[in-house]
């Protein structure tokens, strides 16, 4: 069964920085995408950012390139996301997900298994 925990929210204040950790279990990753999306309330949940993880192709939503960056550790099953100049549109739910195959998607049903999400606040 596949196994996806999300850790490092928190409260933080606006231009802070925080790294949000996804560990996968139950599935080898090498012809998979992992992704982070988030949700705030009210609204729909909104792609953030997504990684090959063979090779490390990534890409960005718009709101977020050149302040995050999504990485991987191969040998901790574990996908990252650096979050910097946070701001306080920046708050949501964050959610890791995973997607079978290796082309990159921003579509949230395109991912099959998802993590119970961690909360981020930025406070002005």
């Amino acid at each position: 069964q596949v196994q996806l925990v999300e850790s490092g929210g928190g409260l933080v204040q606006a231009g802070d920085s925080l790294r949000l950790s996804c560990a996968v279990s139950g599935r080898t990753l090498n012809w998979h995408a992992m992704a982070w999306f988030r949700q705030a309330p009210g609204k729909e949940r909104e792609f953030v950012a997504a990684i090959k993880w063979s090779g490390g192709n990534t890409d960005y939503s718009a709101s977020v390139k050149g302040r995050f960056t999504i990485s991987r550790d191969n040998a901790k099953n574990t996908v990252y996301l650096q979050m910097n100049s946070l701001k306080p549109e920046d708050t949501a739910v964050y959610y890791c997900a995973v997607k079978a195959g290796v082309v990159l998607s921003t579509n949230p049903n395109d991912y099959g298994y998802w993590g119970q999400g961690t909360q981020v606040t930025v406070s002005s």
